[in-house]
């Protein structure tokens, strides 16, 4: 080979090297596709007696490859000296030799290991598909590049060559690598699975579609695949959106949460400042009581000593005339005197006079007594505000129903006030309508949640308020009652106030509301009516169990030769936070 020299072009892949050999002197003649190549693999640089890729190897006589260091060693104790690989005796210690080659070689082999293992870590926390070996490989398997799916096979970038450049292999359809081709294929028909039948939700080949799919609607594998990606994405996407509502719901959830704990923390700290007032001023009271006691006590004694003193003063005034009489030896003047000395004002009898000492006993005891029937009210009033102020939050917007009033009624144009007329109305009777009683209802119906409402009552003699499910009867004879589906309270003569709970329950009320509260929790079954303007409850119905719509009931009830012709009017709700 004098006339020619070697060029060597390494390619590092997989540890594999690939060794090409030209002719300098006519490269045009040199098939690149036909030039004689050499694979080598890693097996190929590691030294027998370490099994790690070679360090500083050097050759032996008999043209083998050792680590320097191992081979030293294994002399040191072996003798006489022998080849680990071929077992050949050498009678005297073979010089060693440095193979320059094989050293660089394996220099780029642990270098380009090195390099893999750093990319595999920093690729470890990515999610990547399984590599697919090569079909053809023998010995060490590449990694696939393709997958034919005429041949079901898959090739490396070397034995691909062939479908690329062959033309009777270029019309082979070629996919990303996929392990298990066979199940690719129609088990029935052992023909590639090509088809996608829309019908049944599965994939089919061409012979499928003449037998079991033969009127389903059937599409290329292609446009299914695109159809269920565009499906599976919107879906995702679906569910995606509606999880972001779902986090809307919840944050807003939060904020009504946090809402309702500050209206609690403020009604709460209103509610404990007054108590806290009402026990100061119990307080402030008992020690004013106890030192008025006290001040009368020592204002008694003051005034007794002080007469006491005035006495004593005069008692020493007649003790000095009385001793210059009794100075004198005139025994007639003694007694003439002595006269004169008695008739002096007389001294006052102090035998039965003492301080009136104040008791103090159950002082305190009355005064905490009190003090308990005080916050006893209080507390009953100041709970009755905050739950009103509570339920009030949930207010809605009602006006009524022409389409279900009764025909004497009376209703204004904005829907807002009802009252009984002297005229009854030519009205259809529409199944809503009711025809017996003077009732109606609003046109705003509930099936959950939480509402309320507050109507007028002033000047009104009877009236009648609450709530009714949708199906009640609204023709003929009705009985207000839950087991009828009314649950209402009402008033009669003036002062009578019923809650028709079946049997009637007779309310006592200590004043007569002029507003009345109407609040219903659906879910838990609780229908509770208020006197908005003492803060007072006046009556709840619990324990109900409701299943279909709820609507607000008025009945402002017989006009009564005018006496009860004041209308129910839906007010406006003024919580005052």
């Amino acid at each position: 080979m004098t006339n020619t020299f070697m060029v060597i072009f390494l390619t590092f892949h997989q540890y594999v090297i690939t060794v090409v050999f030209f002719h300098p002197s006519c490269p045009q003649s040199v098939d690149m596709s036909a030039a004689a190549s050499c694979l080598l693999t890693e097996d190929q640089f590691l030294c027998s007696i370490c099994l790690d890729v070679f360090t500083d190897p050097v050759t032996i006589p008999c043209g083998h490859n050792f680590c320097k260091t191992c081979i030293t060693k294994h002399w040191d104790i072996n003798v006489p000296y022998q080849c680990p690989n071929c077992k050949k005796v050498f009678y005297t210690r073979p010089e060693l030799q440095v193979n320059t080659f094989i050293s660089e070689m394996a220099a780029q082999f642990r270098q380009s290991a090195q390099q893999k293992a750093s990319s595999s870590s920093s690729s470890e926390q990515q999610v990547s598909e399984p590599e697919v070996p090569c079909d053809v490989c023998t010995g060490t398997k590449l990694k696939a590049l393709k997958s034919c799916l005429v041949c079901l096979e898959s090739y490396c970038e070397t034995h691909l060559q062939r479908h690329l450049t062959a033309s009777g292999l270029k019309r082979h359809q070629l996919i990303d690598p996929v392990e298990n081709l066979e199940g690719r294929m129609c088990p029935k028909h052992d023909k590639l699975l090509e088809l996608f039948c829309k019908t049944d939700q599965m994939c089919v080949c061409i012979l499928c579609i003449v037998s079991d799919h033969k009127t389903h609607d059937v599409v290329p594998l292609k446009e299914g695949y695109e159809g269920k990606k565009a499906k599976l994405e919107g879906e995702i996407q679906q569910m995606i959106q509606k999880r972001r509502l779902k986090i809307e719901e919840i944050k807003h959830s939060v904020e009504l949460s946090k809402e309702d704990a500050d209206r609690e923390t403020a009604d709460g700290v209103q509610v404990f400042t007054a108590l806290k007032e009402s026990v100061e001023r119990s307080q402030a009271e008992l020690i004013d009581t106890i030192k008025e006691k006290q001040r009368k006590t020592e204002k008694q004694a003051e005034d007794f000593i002080k007469e006491l003193e005035q006495e004593i003063s005069e008692l020493k005034k007649r003790s000095t005339e009385v001793e210059q009489l009794l100075q004198s030896e005139d025994h007639l003047h003694l007694p003439q005197s002595f006269t004169s000395v008695n008739a002096a004002p007389p001294i006052k009898d102090w035998t039965e006079v003492s301080v009136h000492i104040s008791s103090y006993e159950g002082t305190v005891v009355r005064a905490v007594n009190q003090l308990e029937e005080t916050l006893r009210k209080q507390m009953k009033k100041l709970l009755a505000e905050a739950e009103l102020k509570r339920v009030q939050q949930s207010a809605v917007d009602l006006t009524l129903d022409p389409d279900t009033a009764n025909p004497w009624l009376i209703l204004s144009d904005d829907g807002k006030q009802v009252s009984c007329g002297n005229v009854k109305n030519n009205l259809p009777d529409n199944p809503e309508r009711f025809t017996c009683y003077g009732n109606v209802f609003s046109k705003q119906s509930f099936s959950s949640g939480r509402f309320y409402h507050e109507v007028q009552v002033k000047g009104k003699t009877e009236w009648g308020l609450g709530v009714a499910r949708e199906s009640i009867n609204r023709k003929g004879l009705i009985t207000l009652a839950p087991q009828y589906g009314y649950w209402t309270i009402l008033l009669r003569n003036e002062n009578e106030y019923k809650a028709l709970a079946g049997p009637a329950v007779r309310l006592s009320l200590q004043s007569r509301p002029e507003k009345v509260g109407v609040f219903v929790d659906y879910e838990e079954g609780l229908v509770s009516f208020y006197d908005v303007d003492a803060a007072a409850l006046i009556y709840s119905f619990t324990g109900c169990f409701f299943t279909e719509k709820l609507y607000p009931y008025f009945s402002p009830c017989n006009n009564n030769a005018g006496k009860n012709s004041a209308p129910l009017v839906i007010s406006p709700v003024n919580s005052t936070d």
